[in-house]
């Protein structure tokens, strides 16, 4: 019987990402035919999974096809499933699932607008979030506040902040009129509010922020907020391959080439 890693099987389930799958094993909070689970574990679909003491329906462990989509988040809006305050939460608009669950690329702030991708891939969206993979995330920003060359570079070159040094790697002019100036600005990590403190840094306030692009996708000009579209076959086939999870399709003549050199090692 085909057997799949613990972790990979249940990060692709959509129950969380591969690093979050491994710290509940790690935790105890992962049985496996009522025991309990290790790391690089191998299982089937007719396993007995339990997270939390709470059985894995089947359906969701069987290889499910991978859904990304891009959301236009309104400003107002959280990215938690349930907000303890009432606020209202991007799942609310979300198309619904028959199994898995959507599992955000990062977040966005109360106060900030743009583009969020989901997946139900946990380990697609895990690899799309981390550090090593470099993907830019592109803003556009409107500033309040005299901006000079001499900021423009510091910002560029690296800014010392709480949690260490962070930069923009790019900067471009986009416009506006007085104290109140546009700027698209890229970033390649994910840090809270890393945005807006690299530009309070300066003295600079940010009266707006809009999320425009994470990897290659870009917000679709058509997607009004609060609503959502599905990424077409090219745009999520060059996501998957910036984060090394694309795979080349099998075609009939691939799988009679690969069944032929089968046959003759069979007969050698």
């Amino acid at each position: 019987m085909f057997t799949e890693k613990l972790q990979k099987v249940l990060a692709r389930a959509g129950l969380g990402s591969r690093r979050q799958i491994e710290a509940w094993i790690q935790e105890g909070r992962v049985q496996v035919n009522r025991k309990t689970a290790v790391i690089g574990q191998r299982v089937s679909v007719k396993d007995d999974i339990r997270l939390n003491g709470r059985r894995v329906n089947s359906k969701r462990l069987q290889n499910q096809t991978r859904q990304i989509i891009c959301y236009h988040k309104p400003v107002g809006e959280v990215c938690t499933r349930r907000d303890p305050e009432g606020r209202p939460t991007i799942f609310k608009n979300l198309p619904k699932l028959t199994a898995g669950r959507w599992i955000t690329v990062g977040r966005l702030d109360i106060n900030t607008s743009g583009l969020i991708l989901l997946t139900t891939d946990g380990e697609l969206a895990n690899r799309l979030m981390h550090p090593s993979y470099g993907l830019e995330r592109e803003y556009a920003v409107r500033v309040l506040g005299k901006v000079d060359e001499e900021m423009l570079t510091r910002l560029t070159k690296g800014v010392e902040l709480e949690d260490g040094v962070a930069r923009f790697e790019v900067i471009q002019q986009a416009g506006g009129e007085g104290a109140n100036h546009w700027y698209h600005v890229t970033i390649k990590e994910g840090r809270k509010r890393e945005v807006r403190r690299l530009w309070e840094s300066q003295g600079i306030t940010v009266s707006r922020l809009m999320r425009i692009r994470y990897g290659q996708v870009r917000l679709p000009a058509y997607l009004r907020a609060g609503h959502w579209a599905q990424l077409d076959k090219k745009e999520a086939n060059d996501l998957l391959r910036q984060v090394d999870l694309y795979k080349k399709p099998t075609t009939n003549s691939d799988a009679q080439t690969k069944a032929r050199f089968r046959h003759r090692q069979a007969r050698s």
